[in-house]
């Protein structure tokens, strides 16, 4: 008695793809890549500069 299934068909595999990468854009080139927040108003970018802004430059 062979209790053995039958092997599954395995997923087709992808094709290949010979776009160029780099016509893609990539999180970095984004403002939230560089760490920008979505949405931020111009007060919250005054206030985010003056906390943030090296002591050098008072």
């Amino acid at each position: 008695m062979n209790t053995a299934s039958a092997p599954e068909p395995s997923a087709p595999r992808p094709a290949l793809i010979f776009d160029d990468p780099l016509d893609a854009q990539s999180s970095d080139d984004t403002d939230r890549g560089w760490g920008e927040r979505a949405g931020a108003e111009s007060a919250d970018d005054l206030k985010r500069f003056l906390d943030e802004k090296p002591p050098h430059h008072l």
